[in-house]
């Protein structure tokens, strides 16, 4: 137990937190997200790109749960909304959005575009910081497809029924976890940021602010 090394994802998505654990658990560390900790606060996503959110989803919350923490911040960017819904896309349809009411509301604004010009890439920014809300390492990567004129497939979550990989002649809710986590946005950042985080994984404060922070021993 003394070696585990504790890496917060700063999501409270379980589909993203699942889609993040297997791409990090096999290289030893204990992995939690923000729903399993009672005392993780919200960090408000005032930043206007990506880039920014990430950040402020890492540093902020490291600070506040003193261990290292790994934030992301993705979405959709399509080009005849130039870039939009871009970090809106999880509030496109306001601030009570789901991920049905957003997808109603893409194909609305889409209604009158033809296929050949409903093109869109999925893009993601990964920041990890330390204890202290340094950023140590970050990572940007895309996903590039089109957007369908109506859902295909249940997998997946936000716009995968919509967005399909052309080349594959699917969307992301048809081709299935196994084949997302080769292709999309997101294994592609955290295929990236993956070398730097086992880099800082063997500092000896890792390990020690691990087992002072390890949530099994919170009191909930």
């Amino acid at each position: 137990m003394h070696n585990e090394r504790l890496l917060v994802l700063g999501t409270h998505n379980k589909k993203k937190g699942l889609e993040l654990a297997e791409l990090l658990a096999p290289h030893g560390f204990v992995l939690r997200t923000l729903a399993d900790l009672s005392h993780a606060i919200e960090v408000d996503e005032t930043g206007t790109t990506f880039a920014e959110n990430a950040a402020l989803k890492a540093t902020v919350q490291a600070r506040h749960l003193g261990c290292w923490v790994l934030g992301e911040d993705s979405g959709l960017a399509v080009d005849a909304l130039g870039g939009g819904p871009g970090v809106y896309s999880a509030r496109f349809a306001g601030p009570d959005a789901t991920d049905e009411t957003n997808n109603a509301k893409l194909l609305q604004q889409l209604a009158d575009v033809p296929l050949d010009q409903r093109t869109a890439h999925y893009v993601c920014h990964a920041v990890l910081s330390d204890p202290h809300g340094t950023a140590r390492a970050e990572s940007e990567d895309y996903c590039r497809g089109r957007i369908l004129f109506e859902p295909s497939g249940s997998g997946g979550f936000g716009y995968d029924p919509l967005f399909e990989i052309p080349e594959y002649h699917r969307t992301f809710g048809e081709l299935g976890s196994t084949v997302k986590t080769v292709l999309s946005h997101r294994s592609r950042a955290m295929r990236a940021i993956i070398p730097r985080i086992i880099a800082f994984a063997h500092l000896p404060e890792w390990t020690l602010e691990s087992r002072v922070n390890d949530p099994n021993s919170q009191s909930r």
